[in-house]
């Protein structure tokens, strides 16, 4: 089922056994990177036999590191519609543009695909508890497979998340401890409880998998579009699994020869009020220093300090792309925008793309002639508050 061979560390490339559970890498604390038989794999299936597979993010289960389907643990996630923006291209007067809506997952987020996998591998191995530090999103998909297992979930999340987060996680069955502050603050306390009560740590990009099913945005965006890649694509980031997980699978599929070494440029979007990832680009530092009083409507940027920073830097970086932060007073405005012309209630994450492609179209950085895809990471229905009665 699967060609997954072992895990090398992102940074110091130390190989570990990817039989047993691991974190971080033990000799320097950065992340872990799941690496696979490619070779082998290629052998084994070829792109026209996935297109008559299962529409879920398991159609590429050869490249995904679950031994046994039976901990395959699967809500109907993934392969997810890429929208040709009919209506908006139009207002916009820019053709070829294009919305990967990952609200329509389970738990109405981007997050099902990382937590699913990431999930179904610690079942696998035998983890016996949970334990996520969240702004929202990704708690409440952890909830939701840890449920399905039969895991006990432990979810931290700040006090100020909107409500229908927490309700989420309550509903299904996690146990949920808010915490003042944000979400660097609920990591800490997270961590303490992971020491004490011997639960498994499924922070962003502080254990393999959730990039794993992360990067199966990347397998669908080329598959959609007949194995071929887009010229731009605009992608919000906090923790930035998604980004990096693309550019991994890029590398794969090239390396199957499913597609050519032609890639897109990659944009990192965050808000003003919360934009180390910007401002580290900008400077040209291989890390992000945390970014100091974190504010923004938009839950799943405020994140001060990530730790895959080096990765998400390195992938804009070598593909010529770049990093924009936005205004969070632009964010419902455009937000509406994508509404009435293409019926999609997107989150303010979702809509921080549009006002990035609006601002580097003006700065010609994106030209008229160019593919573009927008990540709608998320639904709005749980930031309904920000719109108002």
């Amino acid at each position: 089922m699967s060609f997954f061979i072992h895990l090398e560390c992102a940074m110091c490339g130390k190989i570990l056994n990817a039989d047993k559970i691991h974190n971080l890498c033990p000799d320097c604390s950065k992340p872990l990177l799941a690496r696979y038989d490619l070779e082998a794999a290629a052998k084994a299936v070829t792109p026209k036999e996935i297109a008559g597979r299962e529409e879920t993010l398991w159609r590429y289960r050869e490249v995904l590191p679950i031994r046994d389907s039976k901990f395959q643990l699967c809500l109907g996630e993934g392969f997810t519609p890429l929208i040709k923006a009919t209506r908006l291209s139009r207002e916009l007067n820019f053709e070829k543009l294009y919305i990967k809506d990952e609200g329509i997952n389970p738990t109405n987020s981007f997050k099902a695909r990382g937590l699913s996998v990431a999930a179904s591998r610690a079942y696998e191995l035998g983890v016996k508890a949970f334990s996520i530090p969240s702004a929202g999103n990704a708690a409440g998909a952890l909830s939701a497979y840890a449920a399905l297992a039969g895991i006990p979930c432990h979810v931290f999340m700040p006090q100020d998340v909107p409500v229908p987060f927490i309700a989420e996680c309550r509903a299904l069955g996690a146990e949920v401890k808010l915490v003042e502050g944000l979400i660097s603050d609920a990591g800490k306390i997270a961590a303490k409880e992971v020491a004490q009560y011997d639960r498994f740590d499924v922070s962003t990009l502080k254990e393999p998998y959730r990039l794993e099913g992360k990067k199966t945005l990347g397998y669908e965006v080329a598959e959609q579009m007949g194995w071929y890649l887009p010229d731009v694509i605009i992608y919000p980031t906090g923790g930035g699994t998604g980004l990096v997980g693309m550019w991994k699978a890029f590398d794969e599929m090239e390396q199957m020869g499913w597609i050519s070494s032609k890639r897109p440029r990659m944009v990192t979007v965050q808000s003003e009020g919360c934009a180390p990832m910007v401002r580290a680009f900008e400077q040209n530092t291989e890390f992000a220093e945390p970014w100091a009083g974190a504010a923004t409507i938009a839950d799943g940027l405020r994140v001060p300090a990530a730790v895959g920073d080096f990765l998400i830097l390195r992938t804009l970086r070598e593909s010529n792309g770049t990093a924009i932060a936005v205004p969070d007073e632009t964010l419902i405005q455009t937000a509406n925008q994508i509404g009435r012309t293409q019926g999609l209630f997107v989150s303010p994450e979702s809509a921080a793309t549009l006002v990035a492609f609006n601002s580097l179209r003006e700065q010609s950085w994106i030209k008229e002639d160019e593919t573009v895809v927008l990540f709608s990471t998320g639904s709005g229905h749980k930031y309904a508050h920000l719109w108002g009665k």
